[in-house]
């Protein structure tokens, strides 16, 4: 992973002091791209632990076109409670519950997770149920993989989360915005167009996830693995993260783990969380850093 600790040190090297929605304040870069060789290994960051559970309860997540967080905090899973809570605790229903109890409904109360779990349209619905102007709706995901299938030399494998008709109704709009899929010597390779990203806290989370769902698709459509590529918009270092990523840029990078997946499993919806083993993963400690919402 030496491959984004160099992002890492060239947004430090490179970057500019740009404002930002959540008010902590950036060093950014426009356009950078990192290329990881699936075959190599599993692309999860080792100079700090990363909590893999959460990603591929996350992914499973985005691929049953689910929107409601009620699914992550039922397995624990932390990573989208901040927007729900901030948007109950700017309603009238709010009665100064903290996160703890927030999530604790959502649990607990069916009716209080559809009112105040649901992100909008965000990632699982635009994957599984993207709705055009004209009211037709497309399961992007079945297509792509019946494309891959059918017609791997398409340069048309490309799934879109980006919806801008109904970007206002999404608790935050998404990141990972569009992925194009290619095929070459019977191995499957992604492309990842990613906008914003907190290299930091998210991009970790991003590479594993994105390289995960491509070794998933390559096996349900009988490929081998091939390249995850990462593309970079607005590639930024938070100013309250500037003393991690120091530390994490001090520490020696380790081997790769392996990812090992159920390989009975030959629908993408069949996939589920005790269908994927992670091997020989022997990180650094983990490195805290807050979430700007």
């Amino acid at each position: 992973m030496k491959q984004y600790l160099t992002l890492l040190q060239h947004i430090l090297d490179n970057g500019v002091k740009k404002e930002d929605r959540t008010g902590t304040g950036t060093i950014s870069v426009f356009g950078y791209q990192t290329r990881y060789n699936l075959a190599k290994g599993f692309p999860l960051v080792t100079t700090k632990k990363v909590h893999l559970t959460s990603i591929i309860h996350e992914l499973l997540w985005f691929v049953s076109g689910d929107t409601n967080i009620k699914y992550l905090v039922e397995n624990n899973v932390r990573i989208w409670n901040e927007w729900p809570y901030r948007i109950y605790t700017n309603s009238p229903e709010y009665q100064g519950e903290t996160m703890e109890e927030f999530i604790y409904k959502i649990k607990e109360d069916v009716a209080f997770a559809a009112k105040f779990g649901d992100l909008g349209p965000v990632y699982g619905k635009q994957w599984r149920n993207f709705e055009g102007p004209n009211g037709k709706k497309v399961d992007q995901l079945s297509e792509l993989i019946e494309n891959i299938k059918n017609n791997p030399d398409s340069r048309r494998l490309i799934i879109s989360a980006w919806n801008p008709p109904l970007i206002p109704e999404m608790a935050l709009p998404p990141c990972h915005m569009m992925f194009h899929f290619y095929v070459a010597n019977h191995k499957l390779s992604c492309l990842l167009y990613q906008r914003s990203a907190d290299t930091f806290l998210g991009v970790p989370f991003n590479i594993a996830s994105y390289a995960l769902l491509t070794m998933m698709i390559a096996q349900v459509t009988g490929l081998e693995v091939g390249e995850f590529v990462h593309t970079l918009g607005d590639a930024h270092i938070y100013l309250d993260h500037l003393e991690q990523v120091k530390l994490q840029l001090s520490r020696e990078p380790k081997e790769l783990p392996k990812m090992v997946i159920n390989p009975n499993v030959k629908n993408i919806e069949d996939f589920k969380f005790s269908d994927f083993s992670l091997e020989d993963y022997h990180p650094h400690p983990m490195i805290k850093g807050k979430v700007s919402v």
